[in-house]
């Protein structure tokens, strides 16, 4: 059986019920973006928004897919940096329960921790202090950390640090792995484009996007983005929100519906979407299956608050897989 290694920035998210958009706009908050902050203005949003509901879990692009994928019972790895503090032995612990091996680096630093706002409407917007998350660095890698693996999850939210991204790629192809990239916040594509282009095209096998990532990469509409994005990788998959999933390997393209929901919150539906996806890859399953296993999580995990479904719901999961793959 195939497994999958992660990399990401190890954050604790705290996800907030707005009772309205003001908020974004007292913050200075574009809706739907990540946007990072230092200390200071972190604390100010978390005293803000004292007085709404809250949950903490761990999270991260890239370990919300771990977590998901080790929920379905793939073997997985996460590397990340977190601070020697009360968020950073949160963070560690979450994945050591979720069988998850940790290869986590410590720091004097603040653990990395975003607020996620969540809107009325289900859209959630990120302020997000990386602290020791981003202090992961490209001397922390060796060429043993990716032995025995078969993928390697990588998140754009780490695109700042090239130097990282480049040498985990590089060692992550010297040992023979698949290497999928989740493009991150539509702003973090714009900043980061020529570097992105130039990582896809080297080193990456997958490319998950949803349609403001797509076409801040390629200036694009979905199908046009799907396109541009196939001739630099493998796999290329388009996340059109309600209207599904497009993927497109060589000429051959797949058209993904959704499942029926009740959305509360779209926090980790792309993030689920890659466990999904990547499962039925491990299973060697076709593109066609992979999306539509792909569809139930990430439409499973939309009905919940935070990108961290209950066992129950989990057993839904696993049961509507096991229907998909009997019929």
């Amino acid at each position: 059986m195939g497994k999958v290694l992660g990399i990401g920035n190890a954050l604790v998210d705290i996800m907030t019920k707005l009772e309205s958009d003001e908020l974004l706009n007292v913050f200075s908050l574009p809706k739907g973006s990540m946007q990072l902050v230092d200390n200071v203005s972190v604390k100010k949003v978390m005293s803000g928004t004292e007085h709404l509901e809250k949950k903490i879990s761990s999270g991260g692009s890239a370990a919300n897919t771990i977590h998901g994928l080790a929920k379905l019972n793939i073997e997985t790895g996460f590397m990340g940096k977190v601070g020697d503090d009360e968020f950073g032995l949160f963070f560690e612990n979450d994945l050591k329960k979720s069988g998850i091996s940790p290869k986590l680096y410590k720091s004097n630093t603040n653990s990395g921790h975003a607020v996620a706002l969540i809107s009325p409407d289900s859209e959630r917007t990120f302020a997000t202090f990386l602290g020791a998350a981003v202090e992961l660095s490209a001397d922390d890698l060796s060429s043993s950390h990716f032995k025995d693996f078969d993928y390697f999850h990588i998140e754009g939210y780490l695109v700042q640090n090239h130097d990282l991204i480049e040498k985990a790629l590089k060692l992550a192809k010297e040992n023979n792995l698949k290497i999928s990239l989740d493009l991150a916040s539509y702003n973090v594509v714009e900043e980061n484009l020529e570097f992105l282009n130039s990582i896809v095209e080297k080193y990456v096998d997958i490319v998950f996007a949803n349609e403001e990532e797509a076409k801040a990469f390629t200036g694009n509409e979905p199908v046009e983005a799907l396109n541009t994005l196939a001739e630099k990788c493998e796999i290329a998959v388009v996340k059109i929100g309600s209207k599904g999933s497009l993927i497109k390997n060589g000429d051959d393209i797949f058209e993904i519906g959704i499942i029926d929901v009740n959305p509360k919150d779209t926090t980790g539906a792309g993030d689920l979407y890659a466990s999904g996806f990547l499962f039925g890859l491990v299973k060697g399953f076709s593109l066609q299956r992979c999306g539509e296993i792909a569809s139930i999580l990430s439409g499973k995990v939309i009905e919940v608050i935070g990108a961290k479904m209950d066992n129950d719901r989990w057993e839904d999961v696993h049961k509507m897989i096991e229907n998909k793959i009997c019929v």
